[in-house]
């Protein structure tokens, strides 16, 4: 079995490295994390145009026609540049809802204004701190409007449209909203350059998205751990190339301090984790482009050693650069908070581990 890429699908990764490399520095992730702002237009509208936000859409929806595959090769680019946009909750979890549960009519409605970015969209699932489950959600959908409170939101402040899990008639279902009108509440979070929010449902009129209840909502976020998974690998790579590189120039005592055992042997570590994560990644990318029904187990896999690498490249970079580590200055903070933001948003590792072992003895 092959699970390497094709020479096109390599290419389309290549290009999106070198754009996000021109138009996408460390410094623009700075500027929305120091400056307050929700995002950097500018880089989302790029984005929007480079036609990566419909990637995995049809072209009947004024998407890119690829796929999945190509998809997630756009996402680890995204991670590795630290992207401070809204990409993720916009098209992992909103578009790939419509186009996996959508009616018809919704799939005309909102895939056109998503792939072209002039829409950002939305995945409203938890209600506070703590382990997210279905079905202890309390937001009441009564057929037409939603009632309830959600947070944290990722990009809640700034997104149109959300695709919300609400209490229906026969338990847990997804649900769609346009945002316009509904009060939202920033919430600070330990990565500023990516905004999270609480959204007030208000009796606000929305629409069911599919019959599929809890399954639909499980297999959702399966699909949107596959693609995150490969924006996370991105920053976890970057943040050891970063690592590599200022332990290479650093010297101590006539040597670089990247020569030391004890400084290779924790990159080497960094490194094992990497490529382990992106086995799991390949895999569940596989999966997902074919809709195989490994999805399920390959999906958990995927998170948890995505998350245990980032996790652990986000920590290093910060021991291995020494006193300056830890400082505002240098950049290895922006890595450490990207980890955690994105280890977070789809639930914890140690949840799609107990995840995991329930479908492994189903």
């Amino acid at each position: 079995m092959n699970f390497d890429f094709s020479e096109e699908q390599k290419l389309l990764q290549q290009t999106a490295r070198d754009y996000l490399t021109e138009h996408c520095t460390l410094e623009v992730g700075r500027a929305v994390l120091e400056g307050g702002g929700t995002h950097s237009e500018s880089l989302w509208k790029g984005v929007a145009e480079m036609g990566w936000l419909g990637a995995a859409v049809p072209e009947e929806y004024g998407g890119a026609g690829f796929g999945r595959l190509e998809l997630a090769l756009i996402a680890q680019e995204l991670g590795r540049a630290l992207a401070p946009i809204p990409f993720g909750p916009s098209v992992y979890l909103a578009t790939e809802a419509v186009l996996e549960f959508g009616s018809d009519e919704q799939r005309k409605k909102y895939l056109p204004r998503l792939a072209s970015g002039d829409l950002i969209g939305t995945f409203a699932f938890a209600e506070g701190p703590g382990r997210v489950g279905a079905d202890a959600v309390a937001t009441k959908f009564d057929g037409s409007t939603l009632t309830g409170t959600k947070f944290p939101v990722a990009d809640g402040g700034i997104a149109g449209l959300a695709v919300v899990v609400a209490q229906g008639a026969s338990g847990p279902q997804l649900v769609l909203a346009e945002l316009d009108g509904v009060k939202s509440d920033t919430i600070t979070s330990i990565d500023p350059s990516r905004g999270q929010a609480r959204l007030h449902f208000e009796g606000t009129a929305a629409e069911a998205l599919g019959s599929g209840g809890a399954a639909a909502i499980s297999h959702l976020l399966d699909r949107a751990a596959v693609l995150t998974a490969f924006e996370q690998i991105g920053g976890a790579e970057r943040a050891l190339d970063e690592t590599k590189a200022f332990t290479m120039g650093r010297y101590a005592f006539g040597r670089p301090v990247a020569s030391f055992q004890a400084m290779k042997h924790r990159m080497a570590d960094v490194y094992a984790a990497i490529q382990l994560a992106t086995s799991n990644a390949y895999y569940g990318a596989w999966a997902l482009s074919t809709g195989d029904d490994e999805l399920a187990t390959a999906a958990c896999g995927t998170r948890v050693a995505a998350c245990e690498a980032y996790d652990l490249a986000g920590k290093e970079i910060i021991q291995m650069h020494g006193g300056v580590g830890f400082t505002w200055e240098y950049d290895c903070h922006l890595f450490y908070r990207r980890a955690k933001l994105l280890s977070l948003s789809l639930g914890t590792p140690g949840e799609w581990r107990d995840k995991l072992i329930d479908r492994l003895e189903a």
